[in-house]
């Protein structure tokens, strides 16, 4: 059975178990794709409404790269304890195997793949949240406001499941690479997802 199969109660139970899967990439992934659909449900209170005729077709295609992106999320909880798995076993390798640092390497390569993508896929989702939160239904855009949040937090946390394995990687070319893209991403995507943020609450409490 997928992770992501479990109900809400027994994937929070695994979550808080000594089990090492899912684990902070897992809920990343969660957590980006409940902060996305946040945003399409924004699109499915916005089309068939005559105020937003003009936007409609933009709304409509957005809904379909929310909806898209939601599915990537989903995978990528399952995807994030499919990269761990290799780093758990590895940590298992007697420190007198001279193939150790080899397959440990690789493994901490492999651990940050997904944690990666969660992080880019955070990107999009936010750049898509902003276009509902600018042009979808005012009575829903606290809902974007909600989106934007919950995908930047997404973004925080999968970043954390970066550093701490480039952190151990043998091939500081490689750590430094994937860090720099996950500094750049975190630096303009936090900070978008604030201003999403400031512009909902200032439009809500006028």
């Amino acid at each position: 059975m997928k992770i992501v199969e479990n109900t809400v109660t027994s994937f929070t139970e695994v979550l808080a178990s000594p089990a090492p899967v899912p684990g902070g990439g897992g809920a990343s992934a969660l957590t980006g794709a409940i902060g996305i659909a946040l945003g399409d449900m924004v699109g499915e209170l916005t089309v068939g409404k005559k105020k937003y005729a003009e936007v409609e077709e933009e709304i409509k295609g957005l809904m379909k790269r929310a909806q898209a992106l939601r599915q990537k999320f989903l995978v990528l909880v399952d995807g994030d304890a499919e990269a761990f798995a290799p780093l758990a076993k590895a940590y298992g390798i007697p420190k007198d195997d001279p193939d150790r640092d080899r397959i440990m390497e690789e493994a901490l390569k492999t651990a940050c793949s997904a944690p990666m993508d969660i992080m880019r896929a955070c990107a999009e989702a936010i750049d898509i949240i902003r276009a509902f939160a600018e042009k979808g239904s005012r009575l829903a855009v606290s809902d974007a406001g909600c989106g934007a949040v919950l995908c930047k937090a997404a973004m925080q946390a999968a970043s954390l499941n970066v550093y701490i394995n480039t952190k151990s990687m043998k091939d500081r070319q490689a750590a430094r690479a994937l860090e720099e893209e996950a500094d750049a991403l975190l630096a303009k995507y936090c900070g978008l997802a604030d201003e999403i943020y400031a512009e909902v609450v200032t439009g809500i409490r006028k």
